[in-house]
C-alpha cells in the first residue's frame, strides 16, 4: 500500500511540474512576442519555442550535436542586461553536446560564419535555477556569431 501511494504521489508531481513548465512556456512566449513587437523585429519560430532571426547566412554545412564549436557571442535578459559574452577579438569553443539545450537547437541554425539573435525560453535555458546576473525562468537573448565548426 505503502508503495502505491508513493507511485501515486511521484504521479502528483510529475504532473504538476509538467503543468507548471507549460504555463512557464506560455509565459515566455508571450514575453519574447511582446519584445519583438516592441523592438520591431519579425523573427522566425522554431518549434520548439525558440524565435529567431539570422542576420548574416554564412556558408557551407550546419554543426551537429557532437560538434565542437566556437562562437562569438553576447547573452542579454529580455531588459537588455548582459550577463555573458565574449569580447573581441575572442572567441569561446565548447562541445555544443554541454551547452544548454537553446543553444544546441540555434546553433545549428547556423552556418560556418553566420550569425543569429536567439530568443531563448527559460526551459531551454536555466529553467527556474538563479544563477548570477540570472533570475529565474528568464528568457534568454542571444547575438551568436559561428565562427568554426
Amino acid at each position: 500500500m505503502k508503495k502505491l501511494w508513493t507511485m501515486a504521489a511521484m504521479a502528483v508531481a510529475v504532473l504538476l511540474f509538467s503543468h507548471c513548465e507549460k504555463d512557464q512556456l506560455k509565459i515566455d512566449r508571450e514575453l519574447i512576442l511582446e519584445n519583438l513587437a516592441e523592438k520591431g523585429i519579425t523573427a522566425e519560430e522554431h518549434e520548439s519555442g525558440i524565435f529567431y532571426v539570422i542576420t548574416t547566412e554564412g556558408t557551407g554545412g550546419h554543426p551537429s550535436l557532437a560538434s565542437t564549436v566556437t562562437v562569438k557571442y553576447r547573452g542579454t535578459l529580455l531588459n537588455g542586461n548582459v550577463f555573458d559574452q565574449t569580447v573581441d577579438p575572442n572567441t569561446a569553443t565548447f562541445p555544443l553536446q554541454n551547452l544548454i539545450e537553446g543553444w544546441q537547437i540555434a546553433i545549428p541554425l547556423l552556418k560556418k560564419g553566420g550569425k543569429g539573435t536567439f530568443w531563448i525560453p527559460s526551459a531551454l535555458g536555466y529553467g527556474d535555477a538563479a544563477l548570477p546576473g540570472i533570475p529565474k525562468n528568464s528568457v534568454l537573448v542571444f547575438d551568436i556569431e559561428l565562427v568554426n565548426f
